[in-house]
Formats: C-alpha cells, structure tokens, sequence
C-alpha cells in the first residue's frame, strides 16, 4: 500500500506519536464510527484498556489523557494543546465526560481506565474502546493499534486480507532503495522529484508544495516556542529546559566573537534547535512527527540548518529536502519499523537521522546515489539503539539524543557527498538489519522503560 510524505509528516502534539497522536486519533476515530453507525445516543458509559508499551509507558507519555481528548472529539492536527490539562482536570473533578462535544457521560478516570501488562498481537501499542448501554449491555467496541509515527490501524484492517487493501497507484512504486535508485536512473529524475510525482496522485503539485511548506512553518513555530519557553518539564523527573539558556549564551558568544569558528558555531545551533524541539514535544507543545515526535527535532533542526546557513535558500529547498527524507522513511516503515516500542530507539532517531542525511544531501545537490549513501551512513550508526525513557517520559535521554543524531546526519550528508554514491553495505542491507535487531532486542528496551536507563538511573 502506498506511503505518502505526509503520512510521515503528521501535524500534532507531545510528546509521543505512538503514545499520544496515535491513541487521539485512534479515539476520535471510534467516537467517529458510533456516529456512523447511529450508536452516538445510546451511549452511557465507556471503558479504556491499554495494553503492552501503551499500558507500561502511557501515563508518562500521556496516552490516557490523549484518548479522552478524542473521545471529546478533538484532533491531533487541530486540537490546541493548552485546552488538555484544564479539560483533564474538569473531567477528574466532575467524573463527566462530554463525548464528541455533544452529549455527557458519566466517566471515572480511576475506574474506566484500565491498565494491561499483556501485549495484543499485532503491535505492543494497543488499545480496546468499548461502549455500553444503560442496562450495561456491549454496544459497540474496536480495538485500535498505534504503529509509530501517528499510524493507526483497527483491528478490522489487521483481519483483512492483503489484496483487499485499496490503495492509490502511483507512477513510481518502490519497496526497496535499490528499486528505487533504478527508477531514478530510469526517468533520470532526483529523489525529491520522483517523489513529487508520486504524491501528485493525491494533490496537486501546488498542494503540495503549499502543505509541505504549511508543516515547515509548524517546525520553525516550534523551534520558536522552544526558545522561548523555559522552566521545568511536566513528568517528575524536573528536567530543566536548556534550548532557551544556550540560545542566549550562544548570541552573546557570537556578536562578542569568542567561538573558535563559523563551523563550530553552526553545530552549537543545530544542537539548540533540536534541543528545542524535543523540550517543547516533552511538554505536549505543537509538533510535526518526523517520522515520530520522540524523533522530532532531528530533521527540522537540520533543515533549519541549512536554511539558515546556506546562501539563498529559498521554499524549493524546503519542499525537495522533506521530500528526499519522505522517501527514506517510506522504505524504513515498509521494511522494517518507525517504532521504538517494535524495534527500539533505531527505529525512531535512527530512521530520522537517515532521512535527515538524505533531506540535506539532496538539496545539497547530491545525486540519488549520494542521497542513499547519507541514509545508510546515519541509519548504520545508529543500529542497536534501545528505547529506555526514563520514568517513561520523553526526556532522558530523549531530548540529547536528538542533538547528538543531528550532527550525525549533517556528517553523514557531509562524507557521502564527499564520495561518488558507492559504498559496502547498501541503504537496504542497514534497514534489514534495524529489522532483524528489533526482532532480536529484548521487550525491556523497546518503550517499556522496564530496562536500560531506565532502571540504572534510579537510584537504589
């Protein structure tokens, strides 16, 4: 089934894809199917149940608090993020949920909320939404799954049989990274290009030149609000936000002309855009998934890089270098994963870093060769990293590792355009591997926070 750009780049908030994006969506999906199937009056009472990683980590990455947002019939995309703690807190205090904004409900957060250890088995990110009448009676339940990145499948989906999926032909279908380097060569077209044509199946091409530009503005929105915001990060862990201190450290550096170098101070800033990013995505601000919001700063603060730092860079350059790391997270998401709760933290910082090397390589003019050589180069060094969010908060050590995956992709972009596109192992042969490596990780370093920083930095 074909994967758009925009799949990948899904407008949301904090400070998880998979525990916080997804789950809304999923909700506001199922309030959704009540109406559609004109249960919406019958409704009296409801029950959550989170399983596996959305069970062991959601209250950290507020997934109960995301699903009643959707069953209030908010968005991710629309949802403004400073109505969920006043809208959380009413509904504890009142224990009265106002399903889809329309009718009342009587809902016991301590109560209707139940937390599983078991996984489901298609995807360690589950959910189960049941409904019920007056007298008690099942009216309606779904079970939902949240894949990574914003993706949410039902479990109807999941039954169906592969050639009964309807999808959208596109001009250049390609499962591999060798398959597509041929129809680059081919159609003598960029990475970027051929993936404009492809999405032109569902837009126009001002369509999306405007919509990739309209989520380049809410990256650039949240770098802002990133280095403007200060104080401690919600959790408990009183983490202390640092993207606004180093912005002002590093001004004051420069107009006093004490940083050893311009190189050096293009790093400093690349590391305070991430930083930015992923302090405002732990404190459920605007964000863009990218492919994921535990990886989001990675790709807009090497882009912001770049826009900032190169001479006349202009909107193109926006839409060609989402583009080019749009199509190395379709191959990441198709063969292997985006998830860190499926295939650890290599899924999550390891596919962004890829697709960052590749956005910049691109619009830096690489060739197609070049641009899969940048991918390789910031997935190969990533491979093996686990995911072990401390007190299952998008924070430690999620918020460095942003920044230090940052200077990995500018590196990578960097030595692959240094070379002419051939190297040992093939973008392909990384991404099987992040594959084979998240079969092989253990459960407790896949977003269970149940091992690995998670546990070692507790004191004992």
């Amino acid at each position: 089934m074909p994967i758009s750009a925009f799949d990948l780049f899904k407008i949301g908030v904090g400070p998880s894809s998979s525990h916080t994006v997804g789950p809304m969506q999923a909700a506001f999906k199922y309030v959704t199917s009540l109406r559609d199937a004109d249960l919406f009056d019958e409704v009296a009472h409801l029950d959550v149940h989170l399983y596996g990683s959305l069970s062991a980590t959601g209250v950290g990455h507020a997934t109960d608090h995301a699903i009643i947002m959707g069953l209030m019939g908010e968005r991710p995309d629309t949802i403004d993020p400073l109505i969920i703690g006043p809208s959380i807190a009413s509904l504890k205090e009142s224990q009265l949920l106002e399903l889809g904004r329309q009718k009342t409900i009587a809902f016991d957060w301590n109560r209707d909320i139940y937390f599983h250890e078991e996984s489901l088995p298609h995807h360690p990110n589950a959910m189960r939404l049941a409904a019920f009448t007056h007298q008690g009676e099942l009216l309606h339940e779904n079970i939902y799954y949240s894949v990574g990145g914003g993706f949410v499948v039902e479990q109807a989906q999941v039954d169906m049989p592969l050639e009964d999926f309807d999808g959208a032909t596109i001009p250049y279908n390609f499962d591999t990274a060798e398959e597509l380097l041929a129809l680059c060569k081919k159609e003598q077209l960029s990475i970027s290009r051929l993936m404009l044509e492809n999405e032109k199946v569902w837009r126009t091409e001002d369509e999306v030149r405007n919509e990739l530009w309209r989520i380049w503005q809410v990256m650039c929105e949240c770098i802002d609000n990133g280095l403007t915001h200060e104080g401690i990060l919600p959790g408990g862990l009183n983490v202390k936000r640092r993207a606004k201190l180093l912005h002002q450290r590093l001004l004051a550096a420069e107009q006093n002309d004490c940083l050893i170098a311009s190189t050096f101070s293009a790093m400093e800033w690349v590391n305070i855009f991430a930083l930015a990013v992923n302090e405002e995505n732990a404190a459920g601000g605007r964000m863009v998934t990218a492919p994921t919001n535990g990886a989001a700063g990675i790709i807009p603060a090497v882009l912001h890089y770049y826009m900032k730092f190169q001479p006349n860079a202009c909107e193109k350059n926006v839409v060609d270098f989402l583009l080019a790391a749009g199509a190395i997270g379709i191959l990441c998401k198709k063969n292997a994963s985006i998830s860190g709760a499926e295939v650890g933290c290599q899924g999550e910082v390891g596919s962004a870093c890829a697709m960052a090397a590749a956005g910049l390589a691109d619009v830096m003019g690489g060739t197609p060769e070049q641009v899969e050589h940048a991918a390789e180069i910031g997935l190969e060094h990533n491979l093996g990293l686990t995911c072990d969010p401390v007190g299952g908060l998008v924070q430690v050590p999620c918020i460095e590792r942003n920044a230090i995956a940052t200077v990995k992709a500018i590196n990578a972009a960097q030595m692959a355009l240094h070379g002419d596109g051939t190297h040992f192992i093939s973008l392909d042969k990384v991404i099987r591997t992040m594959r084979d490596t998240g079969r092989d990780m253990l459960d407790k370093y896949k977003e269970t926070s149940k091992g690995g920083l998670a546990v070692n930095a507790i004191e004992c």
